[in-house]
């Protein structure tokens, strides 16, 4: 499953790419997210991998995120894994007349028979997630408002 989602937010690329290169930023825009922990030796790097913790309703899961091309500010591509899902996340930064605009391509490949038969039967759900990141990022960049606060 692939779709993309597209975000402008109201601050210059760097102030925008000093927001979000920052893993201490990601429990204010994350919803869910309860820790993160730093699997390699050089976090910034190419290959560089991130276990991420999130709790969701009384659901709790585990995924390893592993940078696959670190070209900041133009762009950021990552994988994410976790049982049954492969993500991938192509996402592009242009600025536009003092703004950033966030382009995030995102892949999803599923191996166990549940994951396939969610994305099935519910593949608006994936994008509707997508956004929310987004447009949780956007409050949080522009306004400082954060998920904890709500």
């Amino acid at each position: 499953m692939k779709y993309t989602c597209e975000i402008t937010i109201d601050l210059p690329r760097d102030k925008f790419i000093e927001k979000l290169d920052n893993p201490e930023h990601m429990k204010h825009w994350q919803r869910g997210l309860v820790g993160y922990e730093h699997l390699s030796d050089s976090p910034e790097s190419e290959g560089a991998q991130m276990r991420l913790k999130y709790k969701m309703g009384k659901r709790e899961f585990e995924m390893v995120e592993t940078i696959i091309k670190r070209n900041l500010p133009e762009e950021f591509h990552t994988t994410y894994d976790t049982k049954g899902v492969h993500n991938i996340q192509k996402n592009y930064f242009q600025e536009v007349n003092g703004k950033t605009q966030w382009t995030s391509e995102s892949e999803f490949q599923f191996s166990g028979f549940g994951m396939k038969l969610m994305a099935f039967l519910m593949p608006g759900a994936f994008k509707k997630q997508s956004m929310k990141y987004l447009m949780d990022f956007k409050a949080f960049a522009e306004n400082g408002t954060s998920v904890l606060d709500q």
